[in-house]
């Protein structure tokens, strides 16, 4: 019980960042026509930010199973390399139904936060660190959508751009630091813009436009800036 409190304090802060980040997602699901029944079950299945946003944009401009299923595995592909770095540090006695609860609440946040800790981590710590942080995300997303209802026009609009905010706030700061990072960043970008500008391919849905963009840049910062074997 006493590591199961301590991962609960530590994912404290995880859980007041994840309140406002889906307070802005709640706002859109409901600007977007979705319910909130059917947003807080988005967030309570999935507990990925930039997966829910992506998903979100493709159910609004009517995009198909296939794309959505394939834009939120592209985008989400990074928890793949976070597992397999968690599975070296946590406690090998804990099973298979227990590794799969905890692998459902990887997160940037999460991973990094239980990377830090000394020793094998174990199942209970673990779980208490995603409880709160899966409680704001859930609440703070029926939060913006019953406030969708409440709150006038004006503040909507100016919320709604929160999550647009984050963003920058994530990429910049690795970006002055890391020359790889800022080329992949600017790169990206670049192709987005171009992706919307030719007549053949801004015909495509914003899914494919997302894992169009994604696929080249990091194709491109993997080629051009590798890592180094004695760098690992």
């Amino acid at each position: 019980m006493k590591e199961y409190l301590k991962g609960m304090y530590d994912g404290i802060p995880i859980c007041l960042g994840y309140v406002s980040v889906s307070f802005a997602f709640g706002l859109m699901c409901s600007s977007g026509g979705l319910s909130a029944l059917v947003s807080v079950i988005i967030s309570m299945t999935n507990l990925t930010s930039a997966g829910q946003f992506a998903g979100l944009d493709i159910i609004k401009s009517g995009g198909g199973l296939f794309e959505l299923a394939f834009a939120t595995f592209i985008i989400n592909l990074r928890y793949l390399l976070m597992s397999l770095s968690l599975s070296q540090r946590i406690d090998p006695k804990i099973s298979l139904p227990g590794r799969l609860i905890m692998s459902f609440g990887i997160t940037d946040e999460i991973f990094a936060l239980s990377m830090q800790q000394n020793g094998s981590i174990t199942f209970k710590y673990f779980v208490g660190l995603m409880t709160l942080p899966y409680i704001g995300w859930a609440g703070g997303t029926f939060l913006g959508s019953f406030a969708s209802s409440v709150l006038p026009e004006q503040v909507r609009l100016a919320l709604s751009i929160a999550i647009y905010a984050m963003f920058i706030a994530i990429i910049i700061p690795p970006s002055k630091k890391s020359r790889p990072v800022l080329f992949v960043v600017l790169t990206s970008i670049a192709v987005s813009i171009a992706l919307h500008v030719i007549p053949v391919l801004k015909q495509l849905s914003s899914g494919w436009l997302i894992i169009i963009s994604t696929f080249i840049a990091a194709s491109l910062g993997a080629y051009l800036y590798p890592e180094k074997e004695d760098e690992k």
